[in-house]
């Protein structure tokens, strides 16, 4: 079966959307490609407008970790429709889920919801400058925190993707308030912190970066930053929109046992919906207004569906035996790769953190962005394209983490290993 129906709509598309979708990586760019339209999802599988059935690893980028379509989220989202869609007003369905939240995260006295992961983290800088009465922030090249000005300074993910490393329109006068540092290398940070040791508000940092692929911590760099910003006096923020559901009910924090001023969250909140969080100290949080002089605020922030799919989500995910379950599939998926890698002798580096993880075809070991370059673009694109081909839906970026559901079957996992087998004959 062909892609007659998405190439129409794509043309169709470019007509109204710039560049025929509304998140440039899906326009498979990077891979040589062309976006396919996806028409309906089912547990593990995604179909395509012409009928195309596949084996689904990007889940909406990774908010769908019990699998598309699950009944009992589906359920409770059906009988809050009934109710109204928004009503920009309180619920008590925020109060339940902040509660949910508050209580995985031993971190946040409070939390404040957003619409998205880029709301969160950029209100989250906002606070933190507010709090220290200081106008500079470091971050990770390579990390993304989504598409704020202040974050949008070589930026990891679909930027990297593109080949662009700063975007047009952000003004240098912002931009300049945005120190770069070396992921894993806390000598980088603390150069920076040497040379502004009074104008830093905080560090960002992701629990686990998948926006340049999966990279992992070393040993002692989060320990690391999160007292070189206790000693210089600026706040810890992490970003765990994608890693927060991820490594465990709890996220990154509580697998490498940090304690962050700040933590964003999103994602796997949302259970497929547009959901963003951030919540910390009560003495950070409480700056916000109505409580305090910063100013936040979104008409749909706390949507009642959003919270319902996120309650849903996040009460199926306490359930006995989930995430053994979950990172069971992943460890078979990732173990298979590289016994299939080095019995094809095709160069690569499987990277993995709890549900999530990343092909890199480079044999060096991957720390940090200017490792995860090195990696073999070309040879990732062919490797897409005939996952593609055997019906493997994955990321299309070298740049990106594959994502693991709950719904993923061991006849999944054997079907993509297949299908592996068969894409690393040919590399």
């Amino acid at each position: 079966m062909g892609t007659k129906r998405s190439a129409e709509l794509l043309k169709r598309a470019l007509c109204s959307i710039p560049g025929g979708v509304n998140s440039p990586v899906r326009a498979f760019k990077a891979v040589g490609g062309k976006a396919l339209f996806i028409s309906k999802a089912s547990g593990s599988k995604i179909y395509d407008v012409d009928g195309n059935q596949y084996i689904d690893y990007i889940g909406s980028w990774g908010p769908m970790i019990l699998g598309h379509a699950n009944p009992k989220v589906v359920s409770a989202l059906k009988k809050a429709v009934s109710n109204g869609t928004s009503f920009g007003a309180p619920t008590a369905l925020e109060i339940a889920l902040a509660e949910l939240v508050v209580k995985a995260f031993p971190s946040m006295d409070m939390v404040r919801f957003t619409s998205s992961g880029t709301e969160a983290t950029m209100s989250a800088i906002r606070l933190a400058r507010a709090y220290t009465k200081r106008d500079n922030i470091i971050k990770f090249e390579g990390c993304y925190h989504g598409h704020g000005d202040s974050l949008l300074v070589k930026a990891g993910s679909g930027m990297a993707t593109l080949g662009v490393p700063d975007s047009p329109g952000v003004p240098q006068d912002l931009a300049k308030h945005t120190f770069n540092a070396l992921y894993n290398d806390l000598d980088s940070v603390k150069a920076i912190f040497e040379r502004e040791p009074h104008r830093v508000a905080c560090v960002i940092v992701e629990g686990a970066p998948g926006n340049m692929g999966v990279v992992l911590p070393k040993e002692g760099f989060l320990t690391g930053l999160a007292a070189l910003c206790k000693q210089y006096g600026a706040l810890l923020v992490m970003d765990e929109v994608m890693s927060g559901w991820r490594l465990c009910y709890g996220g990154a924090q509580k697998v490498y046992c940090i304690d962050p001023d700040i933590t964003c969250l999103g994602k796997v909140i949302g259970g497929g919906l547009p959901v963003g969080a951030f919540g910390g100290k009560k003495a950070i949080m409480e700056m916000l207004s109505p409580s305090g002089p910063v100013y936040q605020a979104g008409t749909l922030s706390g949507n009642p569906i959003a919270m319902t799919a996120g309650i849903e989500t996040l009460r199926l995910l306490q359930q006995k035996g989930v995430y053994e379950k979950l990172f069971k599939t992943t460890e078979a998926l990732c173990s298979g790769v590289e016994e299939i890698a080095a019995r094809r002798n095709v160069k690569c580096r499987v990277a993995r953190a709890g549900s999530m993880f990343t092909v890199f075809f480079t044999d060096a070991h991957v720390q940090n962005y200017a490792d995860a370059k090195t990696s073999d673009i070309g040879r990732f694109s062919k490797y897409f394209m005939a996952m593609l081909k055997n019906k493997i839906y994955l990321p299309p970026s070298q740049f990106e983490a594959v994502f693991v559901s709950l719904a993923h079957t061991n006849a999944d996992v054997e079907k993509t290993l297949e299908a592996v087998d068969r894409s690393f004959k040919r590399l």
